[in-house]
């Protein structure tokens, strides 16, 4: 049996530097060994697992205590998130809340007060009265 680099320079005698032949070729197939069809696929879990064994017990007892320390404050961190949501918008809906019911209930007096001007008035004088308070009066025209 040959030795690798025997193979190797066999190669290259076969190959002429014109670019007929390349790494991809039957014949160089032929002669280099099929390392890469024997070797299994691994998975990213096992590819993890062989990377954990080349460090020591105590650097991984550390990597696992961080990571869990982390995963957790994470986890402390959303409740705390939550809670303080829903006491700020719980609070703002219980001091604004009085507000806005008290904006309406002033509009709506404006407008059954407009109702009644215009039912006791006519629509003519009451819309007058109404623009007149709304809007500002234009100066008059001189001529």
């Amino acid at each position: 049996m040959m030795s690798r680099v025997e193979e190797v320079e066999e190669v290259e005698q076969l190959d002429s530097g014109m670019g007929s032949s390349d790494a991809h070729s039957p014949e160089v197939k032929s002669l280099l060994p099929d390392d890469e069809d024997d070797e299994e696929d691994e998975s990213l879990a096992e590819r993890l697992l062989g990377l954990t064994e080349m460090f020591p017990e105590k650097v991984r007892n550390v990597g696992y205590n961080i990571g869990s320390c982390l995963c957790n404050c994470m986890k402390g961190l959303y409740v705390y998130s939550c809670s303080a949501a829903w006491v700020f918008f719980s609070s703002s809906a219980i001091l604004f809340a009085p507000i806005l019911f008290e904006i309406e209930r002033v509009q709506m007096e404006e407008v059954q007060r407009t109702q009644q001007k215009q039912v006791l008035l006519g629509p003519s004088k009451a819309m007058s009265s109404v623009n007149a308070s709304s809007l500002p009066m234009a100066p008059p025209v001189q001529q």
